[in-house]
């Protein structure tokens, strides 16, 4: 993927960012191996499976074939094949296996029918999966029965690489409240096994919709996370998940995590939806997070919807340096963000140039919630979290090192309650806030002057947050070093006096 690159043109006073999105064109499947197909209404498993008039007719088939480098398996459109895809053999990065759709119609089915998984690349690498419709309906699951509609699982394997998984429709998975090593979900990577470290190099996760599934709609978990930062975890050792991508999905209806992000390094997880999370578990669950993970980044991603107690987005446990920039959070049950080191170490947490909208923070939760120990290091400044039936605003059990930064707070007419006696606050404009809270250094307190609050019903339908003429947060805030350069509509962030808040551009009339 192509980074991002600012344009900036010159207007009045004002500079305007204009964002050129750039893609590099996907990995294409190799062209070197044989093509086999797949009918599983009228074809024929004695057939040569080498055209769509000899096309194969059962999953069985595949299964029993050893594929290579460059091979391709392509299934009918607007067909179901019953069962559990486990394919055998393994590409490369240069001629990967790949699994897809032929002819007109809808994409092809592949139904579990209550198995473990309805697709499970066990122990290969080296495949991409595109426009298939996948789905794993069950007898309701035990306590501990993980069911899964993608399932990629590397046991005592080492490193396996190349991964895709694109333009996939995974619904209706209705595996166990499991999380950890062994998650049930929609689109599960899990590194396991006992004796030889393993993990994954290049894991791409893109252009997926998920929906209706128990419990994480895209996670990748890990048998082998031991190290200094997480002394007791699973595993002899650490050993990285490296070069993540998890793009541009659409997730709803999750019964817990929307995305999950075990063991990343660098991972980046941009420009995906999540629509009603912790919609059927026990546990506390997440829009979107990483454990035990380093430097991985969030950005341009939409979190709604999460049903109490759920929270968009989470610092966890045994991770450093983990930055949540440009999201939209709203309409979430407990609150946007959750900051919980669960028992070990976690550090360097940055949380810039976020919106959040109607997320709501009652009894023990506030819209921002640090129940759990201190994460040193962490930084939040230039968000705008408009909560005008919050409660609890900020809520910090215990001690706290995090600073509080140009951010505006706009609580319930009422009053919403910061209840936080350690951590710093500085240049914040405060609207709404129950007399008492502590405030910091350089409060301003009144009406920020937000053109439209509360409107917004989409990442791209956030106008409203700008800043109108008069308003006290413009040019008022105080400059923050290593502040990304531009704010969440894509401003860049003057050299001088930013504004407070996640608008940087000029007063709106």
């Amino acid at each position: 993927m192509t980074r991002i690159k600012p344009v900036r043109t010159l207007t009045g006073a004002c500079f305007t960012a204009v964002l050129l999105f750039a893609m590099a064109a996907p990995a294409s499947a190799g062209t070197t191996g044989t093509t086999r197909y797949v009918d599983c209404a009228a074809g024929s498993d004695s057939a040569a499976g080498t055209g769509t008039t000899t096309a194969w007719r059962s999953i069985a088939k595949v299964n029993a074939t050893v594929l290579h480098p460059g091979d391709t398996v392509r299934f009918k459109a607007g067909t179901s094949c019953g069962g559990t895809l486990t394919p055998r053999g393994s590409g490369t990065a240069q001629h990967p296996v790949t699994v897809n759709t032929y002819g007109s119609g809808s994409a092809a089915r592949i139904d579990g029918q209550g198995a473990t998984a309805a697709v499970f690349l066990h122990n290969v690498e080296g495949y991409v999966l595109r426009h298939l419709d996948i789905t794993n309906t069950g007898p309701a699951p035990a306590v501990t029965q993980q069911r899964v509609g993608v399932y990629v699982l590397l046991e005592d394997y080492g490193t396996g690489r190349h991964y895709t998984l694109d333009d996939l429709t995974v619904h209706d998975v209705n595996g166990c409240d499991c999380r950890d090593n062994d998650t049930s979900g929609g689109i599960v990577f899990s590194a396991g096994g006992a004796s030889v470290p393993t993990g994954f190099d290049g894991v791409k996760v893109t252009g997926n919709r998920v929906t209706h599934v128990d419990r994480a709609g895209i996670g990748i978990a890990s048998h082998w996370q031991r190290r200094a930062t997480n002394p007791t975890g699973p595993g002899t050792q650490f050993v990285p998940i490296t070069h993540v991508l998890i793009e541009d999905n659409r997730i709803s209806d999750t019964g817990g995590d929307g995305i999950m992000v075990v063991n990343g390094v660098d991972p980046l997880i941009q420009r995906n939806t999540v629509a009603g999370y912790n919609t059927r578990s026990t546990d506390y669950n997440v829009g979107a997070y990483a454990w035990n993970s380093d430097r991985a980044v969030f950005q341009y991603n939409e979190v709604s919807g999460g049903v109490s107690p759920g929270m968009a987005f989470d610092l966890e446990g045994g991770s450093t340096d983990t930055l949540y920039q440009y999201n939209f959070s709203h309409d979430n049950g407990a609150g946007f963000l959750f900051i919980c080191p669960s028992g070990i170490s976690a550090s360097g947490g940055t949380v810039r140039y976020n919106i959040s909208q109607n997320d709501r923070g009652d009894g023990f939760f506030g819209v921002i919630t640090s129940p759990c120990g201190d994460e040193p290091g962490t930084k939040i400044y230039n968000n705008t979290v408009y909560a005008p039936t919050a409660a609890n605003l900020i809520q910090v059990y215990g001690t706290s090192t995090m600073q509080l930064t140009d951010n505006i707070f706009v609580g319930s007419p009422a009053g919403s309650v910061i209840s936080d006696a350690s951590s710093t606050y500085s240049h914040n404009v405060y609207q709404n806030v129950a007399a008492g809270s502590p405030l910091g250094a350089h409060p301003l307190t009144g009406d920020p002057l937000l053109t439209a609050p509360g409107a917004a019903h989409s990442r791209t339908d956030t106008a409203g947050y700008r800043l109108r003429t008069g308003s006290p947060a413009l040019h008022t805030g105080t400059p923050i070093a290593g502040n990304g350069g531009r704010d969440y509509f894509g401003n860049p962030v003057p050299s001088g006096t930013p504004n407070i808040g996640a608008y940087q551009g000029c007063a709106v009339a």
